[in-house]
């Protein structure tokens, strides 16, 4: 039942995010309620009436704390929007548990909601509030010791679907959905957060013409597992997590003849692509002001400690912290990917490259933190393609300690890395 009761709250978590990409009708939005659904009915075959208790990192099921969700970041956040206590009282219909799913991201939102309005649409069979719904206090002393092990499966479909939608609403509209892109992060907070083992779920690149998308959101998790392997709060892992997400929005407007060159660019070429950190910087700050972190990394991500990289500054400056993560994770994942002129290296090779640019190309101490987080985590780190986002199992090239198999030979001068990251 323990397995069921995990799996239910976070296809729960993942629906509610879904409903910030989506429109009411959307397919993708709703796919993700049926599968929380679906978990919803498996659980209530083991047990007719749970009833979930959200007590800030605590969360209990009846009497049984959830050991497995123990750094789930949605408990909290659920009982910050009134729901500290959520029981189903007996069979839910699947209209009923849309209505109250369309509450609770109300809530989360900060949208009010009138109280004679919620009483009428709240669903019977439903029931969720403060702790004292019944007037009963939960005693934490009282809680059951220990739970079993879940393993859970995740999908990054609906996060694909979000940051080509995302895209092409820059591209042809020159719209930034500062939702979408808050949605896309917090579902990818969850895919991270929503097992008992950590992950770093990646995507792994099968055209080159689905680069732009996984490498946004390859550095947006990359970027966020550092943030936290740093000690960095949730609210400032989300903010670096949005910056890394849309740090290479510029490239929406370089050609994909450009992009996608197999050969060495011309100056012209050259040119047209080191342009796109100031465009991807103009055009966030165009569609939301708000977004000041994220254009400024954005802007940022190309520059070197040492001053070098592009845009070049009039005058030199210390980059903001936030660039400095995504700079590391964009280098490291441009190079763990197929590109059109030259094959993906090993991960040990990566690092090998990220260590050796601590100082002049990578703020020192967060190029370390980047290495010692990669190999500590290394079993952490799972993939999933494009045409199958499913994240199941660690990747079978995860990066380890030791040396590299092919990794550069005695006396060998390792490439630079690559300055279309």
């Amino acid at each position: 039942m323990i397995d069921e009761a995990v799996r239910f709250l976070t296809s729960m978590a993942q629906a509610v995010s879904t409903m910030t990409l989506y429109a009411d009708d959307h397919p993708a939005r709703q796919r993700a309620i049926d599968r929380a659904y679906e978990a919803l009915c498996d659980l209530q075959q083991r047990n007719e009436r749970p009833l979930f208790t959200f007590l800030g990192s605590e969360i209990v099921l009846d009497r049984v704390p959830l050991r497995e969700l123990r750094q789930w970041d949605w408990g909290p956040r659920l009982a910050a929007a009134g729901i500290q206590r959520l029981e189903f009282e007996g069979s839910v219909s699947r209209e009923d548990f849309d209505a109250f799913l369309a509450d609770a991201y109300l809530r989360m939102s900060g949208t009010p909601i009138p109280s004679a309005e919620l009483r009428q649409s709240r669903p019977s069979q439903i029931r969720y509030g403060t702790v004292a719904l019944r007037g009963e206090a939960v005693n934490e002393r009282a809680l059951v010791e220990g739970a079993a092990a879940a393993t859970l499966g995740y999908s990054l479909r609906e996060e694909i679907e979000g940051v080509e939608w995302l895209h092409a609403e820059v591209k042809e509209r020159r719209q930034l959905h500062m939702l979408e892109a808050q949605g896309i992060v917090r579902s990818l907070s969850v895919a991270m957060h929503g097992d008992q083992a950590y992950l770093i779920p990646l995507l792994r690149l099968k055209q080159f013409d689905q680069y732009t998308v996984t490498h946004a959101l390859n550095v947006a998790v990359l970027t966020m597992a550092l943030a936290e392997f740093l000690g960095m709060g949730p609210r400032e892992v989300r903010a670096f997590g949005i910056a890394g997400l849309l740090h290479d929005l510029g490239k929406v407007k370089v050609p994909e003849e450009i992009l996608n060159k197999p050969g060495k660019l011309t100056d012209e070429e050259r040119e047209v692509m080191n342009s796109h950190p100031a465009e991807g910087a103009r055009m966030i700050l165009e569609a939301e002001e708000h977004l000041d972190l994220a254009a400024v990394v954005a802007y940022e991500h190309h520059i070197r400690i040492d001053g070098g990289g592009y845009p070049s500054l009039r005058y030199q400056r210390a980059c903001h912290e936030a660039s400095n993560l995504v700079h590391v994770c964009d280098v490291f994942d441009a190079l763990r990917t197929h590109r059109p002129y030259r094959e993906a290296w090993p991960a040990e090779r990566a690092l090998k490259i990220v260590e050796e640019g601590a100082g002049p190309e990578f703020d020192r101490d967060i190029a370390h933190a980047f290495i010692q987080m990669m190999r500590r985590w290394d079993i952490r780190v799972a993939e999933a393609s494009m045409d199958d986002p499913e994240i199941r199992t660690p990747a079978a090239d995860a990066p380890r300690s030791g040396p590299a198999p092919d990794g550069p030979g005695e006396g060998e001068t390792p490439p630079s890395p690559p300055e279309d990251a």
